[in-house]
């Protein structure tokens, strides 16, 4: 399956008003893709509308969020099920720290229905730290039937080897996420004790544009689709 599970929706302050799921799901039929993933800053909120798009549209998705945990490491929460999904909110909001957001400055937090309408602003700033570690986080993910994928792990601001400088052995992590295959050596060469064929590893678009989400380009067997979910697949 050609796929892009790292798509920010005009929740996101950092994305575009464009963003919206219809817009998000047509965009990827028109690119190729097989499977998406929306994956908003610290929330869930926009999933169910984006399941209705998906559904309408006809293409595979998973459900997901974009955590930044205690040390401002970001995690990729992905999930088969919306129901299991949309059980991290309740667990995002009770560690937000209810900073209200800037709109001038940071941009609007919308809440699109399925056809595409702005319903409300989310008045808290997602682009914030929650109170979780990363250990934490990835346990409560796991806890409600997620994977967790460690989003960009090189060469971002949020990335772990940025925040940390490697990569904790025994981290109990289900993929990396990297933006190139050629970054895999220099993930290595860090980090000698991840096994790079046990690995699975994603590369994703980080889209907070339409133009930005991926070509079908990156494919997952099904294979590494199954070694991603373990039982569960």
């Amino acid at each position: 399956m050609y796929y892009d599970l790292h798509i920010h929706s005009a929740l996101s302050p950092c994305a575009e008003n464009e963003m919206t799921p219809n817009n998000i799901c047509n965009m990827a039929l028109i690119k190729g893709l097989e499977l998406i993933a929306v994956t908003d800053h610290n929330s869930v909120r926009q999933l169910p509308a984006f399941g209705e798009c998906a559904q309408k549209a006809g293409i595979k998705c998973l459900y997901g969020a974009e955590l930044q945990t205690s040390e401002e490491v970001h995690v990729l929460a992905l999930f088969k099920q919306l129901e299991d999904a949309l059980k991290l909110q309740p667990w995002i909001d009770e560690r937000m720290p209810g900073i209200k957001n800037n709109i001038e400055f940071f941009g609007d937090q919308w809440v699109c229905n399925s056809e595409d309408e702005f319903v409300e602003q989310e008045e808290r700033l997602l682009l914030v730290s929650l109170n979780a570690t990363l250990e934490e986080t990835i346990e409560e993910i796991h806890s409600l039937g997620g994977r967790a994928i460690l989003a960009h792990v090189l060469d971002r601001e949020n990335s772990i080897m940025n925040q940390l400088g490697f990569i904790p052995e025994g981290l109990e992590y289900d993929g990396l996420e990297i933006k190139k295959l050629e970054e895999i050596p220099r993930v290595l060469a860090r980090n000698p004790w991840i096994n790079e064929e046990e690995t699975v590893w994603l590369t994703d678009s980080d889209s907070h544009r339409l133009i930005d989400i991926a070509e079908a380009e990156h494919y997952m067997t099904s294979a590494t689709f199954n070694r991603l979910w373990g039982d569960e697949a």
